[in-house]
């Protein structure tokens, strides 16, 4: 049985979404209030270098970034969601995508994708998406102590809040 064109966007959805599971957790330590703010009143540079920041430990420069453009959906009785509008760049693979970040984590709607040559087959064309990604992430060895920390936080974060309650 053939894959449908939604099929292929689910799977390359997810291929971008799990690349970016560190980035999102980092952008996730911000106050949702904060994205709030920068989008309501335009300040794009602010969220650009809360992107760039939680970019750097994780890809190479240039490579994943915001695209000055976002969302925020605030509503009475219903939890904040910021969408961030992001780039991907690398290997000929270009991608455009929502990022959309919650109190339940973190999903990818994927919005353009380009492939500089791309194959006729669509199954190619999304190993070479995963490729690109795989490419374009630093080595391990450059993040770990940065996850180490992020962990410890969110640990503290959670004890504070735990005995507020």
């Amino acid at each position: 049985m053939m894959k449908s064109g939604d099929t292929f966007t689910l799977e390359r959805e997810g291929a971008l979404a799990e690349g970016l599971v560190h980035v999102a957790a980092e952008l996730r330590l911000v106050d949702p209030q904060d994205y709030v703010a920068f989008v309501r009143l335009e300040l794009f540079g602010n969220i650009a270098n809360i992107v760039n920041s939680s970019t750097e430990l994780y890809y190479q420069p240039g490579t994943l970034k915001f695209g000055m453009s976002g969302e925020a959906d605030i509503s009475w009785g219903e939890p904040t969601r910021v969408i961030l509008d992001m780039e991907f760049d690398h290997q000929g693979v270009k991608a455009y995508f929502r990022l959309l970040l919650d109190a339940e984590g973190a999903a990818v709607e994927l919005t353009y994708l380009s492939f500089l040559s791309a194959s006729s087959d669509p199954e190619s064309n999304t190993q070479r998406l995963r490729d690109a990604i795989a490419a374009a992430r630093l080595p391990d060895i450059r993040y770990r102590a940065r996850l180490a920390e992020l962990m410890q936080a969110h640990a503290e974060a959670a004890v504070e809040a735990a005995a507020v309650i």
